[in-house]
C-alpha cells in the first residue's frame, strides 16, 4: 500500500458545510479508488445529493457479494458531529488499510456503507445561520410563520442564547453560589429577585399584553418519520403527515432495500453519551431471547470501547415516562430488516463535568444545584471564553430591559467542543469496526472429489458460516423472513450429468458463533454452523465443475473442482 497517494489532510475538530464535505469525500475516494466508491442515493428536499461511500476491496469481489454494514450520521440537522464521525471513519479505515489487520480483513472481505449526512439541507441551514433546526427545511405543520416569540440573534453576536427578564412572578432565580446558574424558584419562595427565562428572539405580532412561544417553522423530525410504529401528530408531533413523507427518509429506506447484504446499522446522533438500541416503543420482552443476548453482548463491548453505557430506548431514554418515541430509524432497521441497530448519542456535557451514571431524561427534567455548579466549574477550567456567555444587559425592542447569556448550544451542549472531538471519533470508529466484523461469513472450508466408477464421481462440499452472527443475522430477521435461503449451484459443462442431487438447491440458514451466548447449552453446536452437500455425477475424467454458494448477508463463495 506504500505506493498509494496520501489521503487528504482533514481537520476533525470542526464541522463541514455541504460543499466542503463533498470535496473531502471525493478526495478520499480518488486517493483509494480500489477500496472506496462514492455515489448519490437520493436528493434532499432542496435538491442536494445524499452521498454514500462504499468501502470494500474491488479486487476481491463486488460489494453486494459480501457481508454488509451500514453507518450514517446527521439525521438531525444540528447533530453535525455525526457527519464528522462518518468522515473520520472513512478516513481512518482507508488510512490503516494494509497496516491494521482487522481493518484490512474487513475491507477485503466485507462491505461497509457510510452515509455521512442524511439531512444536508438542515445541516447547511444550521451551519450558516444562528438558528436551530431539528431536521429538514420543509415548513411543517404550518406553511406560514406563526405568531409568538421566534428565535433570533437580537444582539448580533452570531448566536441564539437565552434571555432572562426580571419578573416578580417568574419561575426562575439566580443561584446564590454562582449568579450565572439559573435554578427553579421554590414553590413557597417569596421576597427575592425572580425571572422569566426565554429563548433569545423577537415577538411576531406582539399586542403588548401577552405572547406565546411560536412553534418552530421547520417542525419535521426525520427520526420520527420511519415506518416502524409511525404515529400522527397527536402522538408524535414531528413525525410528518405520513410515514416516509420526507424525501431524505424515503431515499434511505430505498438504499437499504437495494442492499440486502446489510447486517447492522450505526446511526450517529447527539447528545447524551449513550448507546441506544431498539425498541423505542416496546419493552425488552418483545425481543427474541437470542437477539437480546446479542444486543447485550455488543453493548458491553461498546461500553468498554467508548465509555458510553448501553441502554434500551424504551426502558431508559423516554422523554415522557408515560409515552414512547415512534418512527425511529433503528427500530425500523431492527424490526423490518432484523439488523442489530444502534443509535449512539455522542457527547455528554454533564458526564464531562463528572456527573456520571445519571438517568438521562429524568436528569434533564430535574437535578440538584450542585450539578449545575459542577458544570460551570468544568466550563471555567476547560472552555474559558469559548464556553458560557455571561449574562449581559440588552434593551429589547418589545420587552424592554432583558439580559442575554447562557451556553452556546451548538458548540457546547449539542456538539462537542473542538478539543474533545478526536477522542470521541476514534472510539466510535473502533466500535463500529468490531460490530461490522461480527457479520456472518460464508465459506467452503472443505471439498472432495471421489471416483466411483470409470465416469462416475461423487462431489462432497462442506458449507460453513465462519462469522459470529447467523447467516440471516437475527431471530427477528428469521421471523420476518426477509433473508433468502442460502443457494448452492453446480455449473456443469456440456456432456456432464447429475445422477443424484440438484443442480441448484437451497440449504436454509446457518448459525454463527453467537449461539454460544446461550450458556444453557453448555457446549457449542458446530453442526448448526455448517452443511454437507453431496452430488453424484457422470462426466469424463478431467472435467471441471464450478460451484457457487450465495448467502444474501453472508457473502458469495466459489470453488472449481476437477474430476481427477
Amino acid at each position: 500500500m506504500s505506493a498509494m497517494p496520501p489521503l487528504p489532510e482533514i481537520d476533525f475538530t470542526r464541522f463541514y458545510r455541504f460543499d466542503e464535505l463533498t470535496q473531502h469525500l471525493r478526495a478520499m475516494v480518488a486517493a483509494r479508488p480500489q477500496l472506496a466508491s462514492l455515489e448519490s442515493f437520493g436528493s434532499s428536499t432542496e435538491g442536494r445529493e445524499m452521498w454514500l461511500v462504499t468501502l470494500t476491496n474491488g479486487a476481491t469481489g463486488p460489494a453486494l457479494a459480501k457481508p454488509g454494514y451500514w453507518i450514517d450520521g446527521n439525521t438531525h440537522a444540528g447533530e453535525v458531529v455525526g457527519s464528522t464521525a462518518c468522515l473520520y471513519t472513512i478516513w481512518w479505515w482507508l488510512h490503516e488499510y494494509g497496516h491494521d489487520p482487522r481493518i484490512t480483513d474487513l475491507i477485503d472481505h466485507q462491505t461497509t456503507y457510510i452515509a455521512p449526512r442524511l439531512c444536508p439541507d438542515g445541516a447547511e441551514y444550521y451551519l450558516t445561520t444562528p438558528y436551530h433546526i431539528r431536521s429538514n427545511t420543509r415548513r411543517y405543520p404550518y406553511p406560514e410563520a406563526r405568531d409568538g416569540l421566534e428565535e433570533a440573534d437580537i444582539d448580533g453576536d452570531g448566536r441564539i442564547l437565552l434571555m432572562r427578564r426580571i419578573d416578580p412572578h417568574g419561575a426562575w432565580k439566580a443561584s446564590t453560589s454562582d449568579p450565572r446558574v439559573m435554578r427553579p424558584r421554590d414553590f413557597d419562595e417569596t421576597g427575592g429577585t425572580y425571572y422569566t427565562l426565554l429563548p433569545e428572539g423577537t415577538i411576531r405580532n406582539y399586542d403588548g399584553w401577552r405572547y406565546e412561544i411560536a412553534p418552530k417553522p421547520y417542525g419535521i423530525d426525520m427520526n420520527r418519520n420511519y415506518p416502524h410504529q409511525w404515529a400522527g401528530r397527536d402522538e408524535e408531533p414531528g413525525g410528518g403527515p405520513y410515514p416516509l413523507s420526507e424525501a431524505e427518509v424515503r431515499a434511505e429506506m430505498d438504499a437499504w432495500r437495494a442492499r440486502p447484504n446489510i447486517n447492522g446499522q450505526y446511526t450517529y446522533h447527539s447528545t447524551g453519551g449513550v448507546l441506544l438500541r431498539p425498541f423505542s416503543t416496546q419493552s425488552d420482552e418483545a425481543l427474541p431471547t437470542e437477539d437480546l443476548a446479542v444486543y447485550k453482548h455488543f453493548g458491553g463491548r461498546g461500553q468498554a470501547i467508548t465509555g458510553y453505557r448501553h441502554a434500551s430506548t424504551y426502558h431508559e431514554f423516554r422523554y415522557d415516562p408515560k409515552g414512547v418515541t415512534h418512527g425511529g430509524a433503528d427500530d425500523s432497521g431492527y424490526d423490518l430488516f432484523g439488523w442489530f441497530a444502534f443509535t449512539p448519542e455522542l457527547w455528554d456535557l454533564p458526564n464531562e463535568a463528572g456527573i456520571n451514571d445519571r438517568k438521562w431524561i429524568e436528569w434533564d427534567r430535574s437535578h440538584p444545584e450542585e450539578d449545575d455548579l459542577a458544570i460551570m466549574r468544568w466550563n471555567d477550567a476547560q472552555l474559558g471564553d469559548a464556553g458560557f456567555v455571561d449574562w449581559h444587559p440588552f434593551e429589547h425592542s418589545q420587552l424592554g430591559p432583558v439580559e442575554i447569556g447562557g451556553f452556546p448550544y451548538k458548540t457546547v451542549e449539542q456538539n462537542p467542543p473542538p478539543q474533545y472531538m478526536r477522542g470521541i471519533l476514534e472510539k466510535h470508529a473502533a466500535f463500529t469496526l468490531s460490530l461490522a466484523l461480527a457479520s456472518p461469513r460464508l465459506a467452503l472450508p472443505r471439498t472432495a472429489v471421489t471416483r466411483l466408477g470409470e465416469d462416475t464421481w461423487q462431489i462432497t462440499v462442506l458449507l460453513e458460516n465462519q462469522g459470529f452472527l447467523p447467516t440471516d443475522t437475527s431471530r427477528q430477521a428469521r421471523k420476518r423472513q426477509v433473508v433468502r435461503p442460502i443457494s448452492v449451484t453446480l455449473d456443469l459443462p456440456e456432456g456432464a450429468d447429475i445422477l443424484a442431487g440438484k443442480q441448484r438447491m437451497e440449504v436454509g440458514q446457518l448459525e454463527g458463533r453467537a449461539q454460544a451466548l446461550d450458556r444453557l447449552l453448555g457446549v457449542d453446536n458446530p453442526a448448526a454452523r455448517s452443511a454437507r452437500i453431496d452430488w453424484t455425477l457422470r462426466a469424463a475424467l478431467g472435467t471441471e465443475v464450478a460451484l457457487t454458494a450465495a448467502a444474501e448477508r453472508a457473502g458469495t463463495v466459489h470453488a472449481t473442482l476437477t474430476l481427477a
